[in-house]
């Protein structure tokens, strides 16, 4: 069975997306581990091993692409749940543009 793009991205940049985002709230803007999991809607569990890079294995790289990420996090920090998702869907757009997951670009259908 073929996956989407969207299905490889959430088994595999899902997690390296939030690992980035909780990375930023913590060394940017000093929010301890459970503050970031918190404002994330995941466990402290969670960013414990995105931290640790038991999840989220593939690191980011691409300067523009980091400023993003940090443009997240901070508007994550300030309006919480309400742009969780808005913010990561924002980040997945950003990081499939740049190719920075060929694989899930090799799943997108070819453009006519």
């Amino acid at each position: 069975m073929k996956h989407t793009p969207c299905e490889y991205m959430m088994w595999n940049g899902l997690p390296v997306i939030r690992k980035e985002i909780a990375e930023s709230m913590i060394n940017d803007f000093g929010l301890n581990q459970k503050e970031a999991a918190m404002k994330l809607g995941v466990t402290p569990a969670a960013v414990c091993q995105y931290l640790s890079k038991k999840r989220g294995k593939i690191k980011i790289v691409d300067k523009d692409a980091l400023v993003e990420i940090n443009i997240s996090a901070e508007r994550i920090i300030q309006q919480e749940s309400r742009v969780v998702v808005l913010e990561t869907c924002r980040i997945c757009k950003i990081l499939m543009e740049k190719r920075i997951f060929p694989l899930a670009c090799a799943l997108c259908p070819e453009e006519e």
